[in-house]
């Protein structure tokens, strides 16, 4: 017993160390608060954006000075064609680097023939109370569906529409009028915090064009 909590202790501090490795950063004119990744700049066919580097772990480039509560978030988001190494999307709500509500889509299962892997395209977590595999376990496919239509390709670039209100979370892509997942927020300890754009582990990933209204 004394064992297994030694190793509990130990793994904990290791976690807290990897979350402490923030950086500040400034690119096309914004200020991020970036953790556990860098961000580099790029301009393509007109695009102006940001570039995660792929590392172990999650990352958040937190918008420096926003704090979010109600309202929508519009992005342009970018992955890749690798199973489980592509996981993008948006944090929000955030009170530090490990407690946040986002949004974030699965583009390796975007045109996946599998129909278990398809409906888990866009998945919903509240960090660290509801993470994705907890949602999963207790509420299965409520937290995760499909993008339907399936036109987006794994690599194309998409356009992800957050509504966040009166506690419901909307997520409708590429100008879709129906959302592609609607479900209830489970943040009871406070809907106003910090927002960035998020990778999952293993992921690196591509931003654009983020609109907050």
């Amino acid at each position: 017993m004394k064992k297994t909590m030694f190793l509990i202790t130990v793994l904990q501090l290791v976690t807290a160390s990897l979350w402490a490795q923030s950086t500040s950063q400034e690119l096309h004119g914004q200020k991020y608060t970036v953790v556990n990744r860098t961000l580099s700049s790029f301009e393509e066919n007109g695009k102006k954006g940001i570039r995660f580097s792929e590392s172990e772990g999650n990352g958040i480039a937190w918008l420096d000075g926003k704090d979010f509560s109600e309202g929508t978030i519009t992005f342009e988001a970018r992955g890749r064609d690798v199973l489980q190494k592509s996981f993008i999307g948006v944090a929000f709500h955030g009170t530090d680097d490990q407690t946040y509500e986002a949004i974030y889509f699965r583009p390796f299962n975007f045109q996946s023939t599998d129909p278990v892997r398809k409906i888990h395209a866009v998945q919903y977590v509240f960090e660290p109370k509801y993470p994705w595999n907890v949602l999963r376990d207790t509420r299965n496919g409520e937290f995760e569906k499909a993008i339907l239509p399936a036109t987006v390709q794994a690599t194309d670039w998409f356009r992800a529409r957050v509504e966040v209100k009166n506690g419901r979370i909307k997520v409708f892509v590429n100008g879709s009028k129906t959302p592609c997942l609607d479900v209830p927020t489970l943040n009871s300890d406070g809907k106003k915090g910090k927002l960035g754009f998020w990778v999952g582990d293993n992921s690196n990933g591509d931003f654009a064009n983020l609109k907050i209204e």
